[in-house]
């Protein structure tokens, strides 16, 4: 209703140190909105959301198809039904996987992401791999070299680093 709105409107006698200047408002906080009231809270929401969303939208976007070959992306992976896949025979031509969202798909595994953390350009993620045997945790830890290209550290054993590049079929 209009009375419950708060409106207001400033003209030259109201800038400071004008003549006709009030020397202070006074407000009614009881004819204030209950929306008012609730600002702090969504402020506080917003900034939240700006926080985790802010660092949301500067995470590496890892999301595609990535190949230990740039060059066999062809033959490590096909589309099927608008969607990509790993080639039954994409031994013979090197490794490759797909992240999804909050999912990472290999040749024999399937695994949900649990946990992200980046650390300058690497990207650590612990995530819930299920095989056809057995289920399992597996933390992996991605360099981010640009965004076409990524290796995969393991911790303590650097000569055992593979490099992955973006794929796009």
């Amino acid at each position: 209703t209009a009375s419950s709105q708060l409106t207001f409107h400033l003209d030259h006698s109201m800038q400071a140190g004008h003549k006709d200047a009030p020397k202070k408002m006074n407000v009614n906080f009881k004819e204030i909105p209950m929306t008012i009231s609730r600002l702090p809270l969504a402020i506080f929401v917003i900034l939240i959301g700006w926080m985790f969303g802010g660092l949301a939208s500067h995470a590496a976007d890892l999301t595609g198809a990535w190949a230990s070959d740039a060059k066999a992306c062809d033959k490590i992976f096909v589309k099927r039904n608008g969607s990509i896949a790993i080639a039954p025979n994409s031994d013979a031509y090197g490794s490759g996987f797909i992240i999804e969202q909050n999912r990472i798909r290999g040749k024999i595994a399937t695994c949900s992401i649990i946990a992200r953390k980046e650390d300058g350009a690497v990207t650590h993620l612990v995530a819930k791999c299920a095989t056809d045997l057995a289920f399992e945790n597996v933390q992996f830890s991605l360099k981010i070299d640009n965004e076409n290209k990524i290796t995969r550290l393991y911790p303590g054993l650097p000569e055992l680093s593979v490099a992955y590049f973006r794929c796009s079929l």
